[in-house]
């Protein structure tokens, strides 16, 4: 095996999920060179592909679907800090999290239905019908979040969308 493609290896053996442009950053290797070992990995099963929300990530063969689905959501930094609120103040309400995250309730509601699509977070209705938000399964979510390290890149574009929504919420009336 070359250099290159184990160091591919080990960086997919490393950072499970990372997606094929944080691949090749985090390895200074141009993305064409990306492509070709991780096609040859892949015909191998050494790595595992998939495809989330438009971007291909990447995992070694271990990790189940749901794992996989699970780890590209949590690297997204908005998404894995809601989870890990959620984890820490189960139950809560939507609105709370939201102000406790700094975020817009819409981007809270944007990751909310991508991570109760694949099973990361519930929305339980209360005795008065209020929603509130729970993590069905605790303990893979907690070893899955650890997993997870977002990059340096991918904290920026999320924080940037903070920012945005942050400017166009206006300040809000109480």
């Amino acid at each position: 095996m070359s250099e290159t493609r184990a160091a591919i290896e080990r960086a997919v053996q490393t950072h499970p999920g990372l997606h094929f442009r944080g691949l090749a950053r985090r390895l200074e290797i141009a993305p064409g060179q990306v492509q070709y070992h991780v096609r040859r990995l892949r015909s191998t099963g050494d790595v595992v592909a998939e495809s989330v929300y438009g971007r291909t990530h990447y995992y070694p063969p271990e990790y189940d679907e749901w794992e996989r689905t699970a780890l590209a959501l949590l690297r997204r930094e908005t998404a894995g800090d809601v989870v890990a609120h959620v984890l820490v103040e189960e139950p809560v309400r939507p609105g709370d999290a939201a102000d406790a995250l700094g975020i817009a309730r819409s981007t809270l509601e944007w990751h909310l239905d991508r991570l109760v699509e694949h099973g990361l977070v519930e929305k339980r209705r209360g005795a008065r019908g209020r929603v509130r938000l729970a993590v069905p399964q605790r303990d893979r979510t907690v070893e899955l979040l650890r997993d997870a390290d977002p990059s340096l890149g991918e904290r920026m574009v999320d924080r940037f969308t903070r920012l945005v929504d942050g400017l166009l919420d206006g300040p809000r009336d109480r």
